[in-house]
């Protein structure tokens, strides 16, 4: 199930999750690529702001 990140922890989490389905032959518009979707849209929205450049 999917989750917000709002921690280092859920973005880690979040990222390992990410390998694994890179990892499979993900078919499109299945469950797995609109995970991979959603779960990249969310990392980087994370990422962007905790690790914010200057």
């Amino acid at each position: 199930m999917l989750k917000p990140i709002k921690t280092k922890k859920d973005c880690e989490i979040a990222l390992e999750r990410v390998y694994l389905l890179m990892q499979k032959d993900i078919k499109p518009n299945s469950k797995e690529s609109d995970e991979l979707e959603i779960l990249s849209i969310q990392i980087k929205e994370f990422e962007s702001k905790a690790y914010k450049l200057e």
